[in-house]
């Protein structure tokens, strides 16, 4: 998967939105470089990140969250992280479009840096 890039501006209070397709019995991992508005890496040292997905947000949902992203920050210093999911919990989801998003922290700060639409697809092959 070819990494998404991300201008992150903690000031503006607003994520990015990128959307993501998975397929179910995969593994997935999505690549995320983010920068300031200087267009340098953000530094992420010490900062902590976490990332849901949901089948609905919309008014009188219930469902709330199916799955959890592991999120790890595989450069803090460069300004990498990736959300990834393993073949166990992509197998259990529907097919359907789904909504996500990513926030990480700072402290008691709490931003929300991307967001976005995902598209899960059936598998059609089973695990070799």
């Amino acid at each position: 998967m070819s990494s998404r890039n991300v201008t992150f501006d903690p000031d503006s209070g607003v994520p990015k939105a990128s959307n993501l397709t998975i397929h179910t019995g995969a593994d997935f991992v999505g690549k995320f470089n983010v920068v300031n508005t200087s267009n340098s890496p953000f530094n992420f040292e010490g900062w902590t990140g976490s990332a849901q997905m949901a089948k609905s947000v919309s008014i009188g949902s219930t469902i709330g969250a199916v799955a959890t992203f592991n999120v790890g920050f595989t450069s803090a210093a460069g300004g990498k992280f990736e959300l990834s999911l393993g073949s166990t919990a992509t197998r259990t989801l529907d097919e359907g479009r789904y909504v996500y998003n990513v926030l990480v922290s700072s402290g008691s700060t709490v931003y929300s840096i991307v967001n976005g639409n995902i598209m899960v697809y059936p598998g059609i092959s089973s695990a070799p």
